[in-house]
């Protein structure tokens, strides 16, 4: 077998391990996006049947790129909130790490407009998984307020509790406009800028952040 495989590759120049992997990743790439297919269309609830059927493969082969559908939810998942927070840090006015930050949260109010099957995916995933921004975030968030509170933007006591509360307003927005729409994108900007209390932004400050425009398209 290992002569075999290394006439395949004098004569190709491609090692068929290299075929091989390649092969694997474009299939495990496809069925993250049929998941994501099938998490706008049905949510975390649907069955590896369901998944399956949509991808037209068989459960069995689902199971040799992926432990079992909770995996392959939450890839597909991080990888489409990975997705969206590319393209909101890439169509952001300029602005200190505090602007681009809210501005990157700011602009998922309105994902309906920029990316519908992302929202789709939002509105099944809230509803179904509590700690969804938690699991999609992967920490990430997190991250990058403890470089504000370094960079002393915001008040640096009590992190981890003042983390936990944001968490659960930033959470309960998004619930509130995409599964319930009790909230406008609008009216959940303002909310978030109350919000920034807990971190101790004044109200003047906090009215300054959440008035920058949001952007839709890139800039130059």
């Amino acid at each position: 077998m290992a002569v075999k495989k290394q006439a395949v590759k004098q004569q190709t120049g491609v090692d068929s391990n290299s075929r091989q992997a390649a092969y694997s990743a474009r299939n495990r790439a496809r069925l993250i996006k049929d998941a994501q297919m099938v998490l706008a269309e049905i949510g975390p609830s649907a069955t590896i049947e369901q998944i399956a059927a949509h991808a037209e493969v068989s459960p069995t082969t689902i199971y040799k790129y992926f432990e079992n559908k909770d995996q392959l939810f939450l890839e597909a998942l991080s990888e489409a909130w990975d997705d969206f927070i590319l393209w909101a840090i890439s169509t952001i006015i300029p602005g200190d790490l505090l602007e681009v930050t809210l501005d990157t949260g700011r602009k998922l109010f309105w994902a309906r407009k920029s990316h519908p099957l992302f929202a789709d995916m939002l509105h099944n995933s809230l509803d179904q998984i509590p700690d969804f921004v938690y699991q999609a975030d992967k920490g990430e968030g997190k991250s990058r307020f403890k470089e504000l509170v370094k960079a002393e933007l915001l008040k640096p006591e009590d992190f981890d509790e003042r983390w936990a509360l944001w968490v659960s307003i930033y959470s309960g927005l998004l619930r509130s406009v995409f599964v319930s729409e009790e909230l406008t994108p609008a009216q959940a900007n303002v909310a978030l800028g109350i919000g920034l209390s807990i971190w101790g932004v004044s109200d003047v400050k906090a009215k300054k952040l959440i008035s920058r425009q949001v952007l839709f398209e890139a800039v130059n």
